[in-house]
């Protein structure tokens, strides 16, 4: 097979980004080059000078393919580097739908533009990433040629995020993986944590990972009283992040949208029995009471509640997670999934190159 050379436009520093780019270079044999814009997203000055980078990028994508020479391109997120993948007139080319629609934030004065620019990148692409059911249904709404998607997650390695849950069944050992920014809702996970302080229900709460409400959140702890009981990791290597898991018997994600979730896979794999928030991105892969517990967006009371319920109901809860990582091995496993992607690539490079 001959070495073949892709060009992914994306943060390459995300962990999304990263087992996709990895992926393709262990079972495609693929040599990766990267290009991502270089202006942070933080301040309004940062953000004026991040849109003007994205005006020139075109410029700058081109003559890296002038000079590279890759065989195809691939892009992360369809309203801003799917829609540069799509300009840049490389073919073959792939991109992934990050979020349930990358339309985001939904009340904001861009949506109109980024509607455009999802369309035409949608229009443009050889391939489209669905990696779970809730994309393809907006792909569907959004009139995409549903040849075109493959409707399939990446996956994880399931040999790092292995079954070998050591949480003690006497007590809540909760863990919540997402990163510190207001769509996640820490705060209502730390409220309903208050809730069982009150009720003088003993419980440990690990909160992996960085972002700009970290001191807010520590503060609330405090106010709360519970700061001696919840655990603030800060940014941790990836690899520390299976044992966490496996040191803890509950997971918990209360996004208020959600595409499809890696942490919500990696948590059910390390044997973590999942609460998550009731929207479509969750409702793909948990029952509520069945394999899960979805609560609805917001309410700290509910998710008290069915904290006590899960712990209150141990054998719905050891049942589920033996099917849960049963069906994470059949449906998540990232070599087998990371293989299909792979093969499709080298295959539309071929096709590609025999037209021409």
């Amino acid at each position: 097979m001959k070495k073949r050379k892709i060009l992914f436009l994306g943060e390459s520093y995300r962990a999304d980004a990263i087992t996709w780019t990895n992926g393709l270079k262990e079972f495609g044999d693929f040599e990766l080059i990267t290009w991502e814009l270089q202006t942070p997203n933080t301040t309004f000055l940062n953000r004026i000078k991040r849109t003007l980078e994205f005006g020139f990028a075109p410029i700058a994508i081109r003559k890296i393919i002038r000079q590279q020479k890759p065989d195809m391109i691939i892009a992360e997120r369809t309203t801003s580097y799917g829609f540069l993948a799509a300009l840049s007139g490389l073919k073959p080319s792939a991109i992934a739908q990050q979020g349930k629609t990358d339309l985001w934030p939904e009340n904001s004065i861009t949506i109109p533009l980024k509607k455009i620019l999802q369309n035409y990148a949608f229009k443009k692409a050889t391939l489209i990433h669905a990696w779970g059911p809730v994309m393809a249904e907006h792909m569907k709404n959004s009139g995409v040629d549903m040849e075109k998607v493959l409707v399939l997650p990446k996956g994880i390695d399931l040999n790092v995020f292995e079954n070998k849950n050591t949480a003690l069944s006497n007590k809540i050992s909760a863990i919540v993986t997402r990163s510190l920014l207001p769509e996640y809702r820490h705060e209502v996970i730390l409220q309903a944590f208050s809730l069982l302080n009150q009720r003088k229900i003993d419980f440990t709460l690990t909160i992996v990972g960085d972002g700009k409400k970290l001191d807010f959140l520590k503060d609330l702890a405090k106010k709360m009283q519970i700061e001696n009981k919840v655990i603030f990791t800060g940014r941790i290597p990836n690899t520390e992040l299976p044992k966490l898991l496996q040191q803890s018997n509950i997971y918990i994600s209360m996004p208020v949208t959600e595409g499809v979730s890696a942490s919500l896979f990696e948590a059910m794999a390390c044997g973590c029995y999942p609460l998550v928030s009731d929207i479509p991105g969750n409702q793909s892969w948990i029952r509520h009471r069945d394999n899960g517990q979805l609560i609805t967006t917001d309410d700290a009371e509910m998710l008290a509640e069915e904290l006590i319920w899960a712990f209150e109901n141990p054998d719905i809860r050891n049942k589920a997670v033996l099917s849960n990582r049963e069906f994470i091995e059949n449906h998540m496993n990232y070599e087998t999934n990371m293989k299909i992607i792979a093969d499709k690539y080298h295959e539309l490079i071929d096709e590609h190159t025999s037209k021409n």
